[in-house]
């Protein structure tokens, strides 16, 4: 589907996008699903009452790789949506070392700004090449200049201005035709900023201030003598005239508006942050980040470099296994903001073998793409499949449960001779997986715990 009807997908529409991904969690994605489409709803209610819809905020209760970030991540492209993923574990409480809670709205406003930009170096790109082509013309061709009351500038040994931009048009044409793709073009090219940051007490990125961004107007941009193939040359020049076509002030105020009504901020091991600690030791600050995050998730404004933001209408789901606390362990103000709970269930033998094969970036499908820049076609027997599955349960059982991030280390250490040795192999063309041959790698491995703890 079209970015442009994204935001109007029903719930049983984006589960069903989601479901292209993500196996199971059916629960989970009901709720975010409901989440997403009530933004769209709050969006069409006219009168004030539209600022006092607030979001209902989520948290995902469940094991580590179940699903619950892929969940967000897939949600937010959906909605095409400014999406940040930020740990709940790195943050302090105002007053210690460490990144402070509202670096993550600041996190949030720079990449829907990049969101911005790029949408809009993608309108003015037409326009971008054209002026870029100018550019390379002017270096291939150098533009004839007339020299006042010259009546025939050939007799004085002149170029003749109608002959030059006849050469002009049909260099033109090669090059939009890209018959001078290979050949080489000697030209000046913008060197990137590189900023200079404050060091400051909470440290340059939560200040949100750049030297380079304010002496900007004030220090000439640098340029750079740089020599490529004229293909090359294209796209460097077109990024350079594409961003003088932009307005940067309607690229800030469109991502400002973009996160306020859109924004979606995944905060993970949220349950590391709850309980109350003893005032004493590294977990001091446990509760002061609680109490510092409240203002942020209830709304508030926020200072950015790109202007103030308010946070009231941006999403907020929050996840955590929360295998030693509870979310009843958070602060009451806090739990209040998360009211929706959905809990994750762990993954079962038949999940592994669906997420093996189903999803559009399955694993299987992925490695089968892999290989096959290589010319070798791969294919794993549907026992073979079983197997792998049985083995990641059973590890996840008695080892510890990471969920599906498990057939990654199982996948990688069954194909590991394969990988290592195929552009050696130059008769292999086909190669099938079969489950004696998963035994037969992994067994060993599986049997010995101690083994299976470092390897798998």
């Amino acid at each position: 589907m079209s970015n442009g009807k994204n935001h109007q997908l029903t719930p049983t529409q984006i589960v069903k996008e989601l479901n292209n991904f993500i196996i199971g969690q059916d629960e989970a994605k009901r709720a975010v699903a409901i989440a997403l489409r009530n933004r769209w709803r709050r969006q069409q209610v006219q009168d004030s009452l539209k600022e006092e819809i607030m979001p209902n905020n989520i948290i995902m209760i469940g094991p580590t790789g179940v699903g619950k970030t892929e969940i967000a991540r897939r949600l937010a492209k959906l909605a095409n949506a400014p999406f940040v993923k930020v740990e709940a574990s790195k943050y302090t409480e105002v007053g210690y070392v460490g990144r402070d809670v509202e670096s993550m709205v600041r996190d949030l406003v720079e990449t829907a700004v990049n969101m911005i930009r790029s949408e809009k170096t993608a309108e003015v790109k037409p326009r971008a090449m054209e002026m870029a082509d100018e550019r390379i013309l002017d270096l291939l061709i150098p533009p004839v200049r007339a020299v006042a009351g010259e009546q025939n500038p050939e007799e004085n040994g002149n170029e003749d201005p109608y002959q030059n931009q006849k050469t002009r048009e049909w260099m033109r044409e090669k090059l939009k035709r890209g018959d001078l793709d290979d050949r080489l073009i000697e030209f000046d090219a913008q060197q990137p900023a590189i900023g200079m940051q404050v060091l400051g007490p909470l440290g340059a990125d939560d200040l949100g201030i750049n030297i380079q961004e304010m002496m900007s107007s004030m220090i000439p941009k640098k340029k750079k003598r740089r020599k490529t193939k004229i293909k090359e040359a294209r796209e460097i020049l077109a990024q350079e005239e594409a961003q003088k076509l932009i307005d940067n002030d309607s690229v800030q105020r469109e991502a400002i508006e973009k996160v306020e009504n859109s924004g979606i901020i995944f905060i993970d091991e949220i349950d590391k942050i709850a309980g109350s600690s003893k005032g004493q030791g590294p977990d001091v600050s446990r509760e002061g980040v609680q109490r510092d995050l409240l203002p942020i998730v209830e709304g508030s404004t926020v200072n950015t470099k790109y202007g103030s933001v308010r946070t009231d209408h941006v999403l907020f789901v929050a996840s955590g296994a929360f295998h030693v606390s509870k979310p009843s362990d958070l602060i009451p103000e806090l739990q209040g903001r998360f009211p929706i709970r959905v809990e994750l269930k762990s993954l079962t033998e038949d999940d592994f073998i669906k997420i093996l094969t189903l999803p559009r970036n399955a694993l299987l499908k992925q490695y089968a793409a892999l290989l096959a820049t290589e010319g070798v076609n791969i294919t794993f027997k549907e026992d073979a499949i079983r197997e792998i599955a049985k083995i990641a349960f059973q590890v996840n059982e008695q080892v510890e449960n990471i969920g599906a991030r498990r057939l990654h280390t199982i996948l990688t250490n069954l194909l590991d001779d394969i990988l290592f040795n195929l552009p050696d192999m130059m008769a292999a063309t086909d190669i099938t997986i079969t489950a004696e041959m998963v035994k037969d790698k992994l067994d060993k491995v599986v049997k010995d715990r101690d083994l299976s703890k470092y390897i798998l």
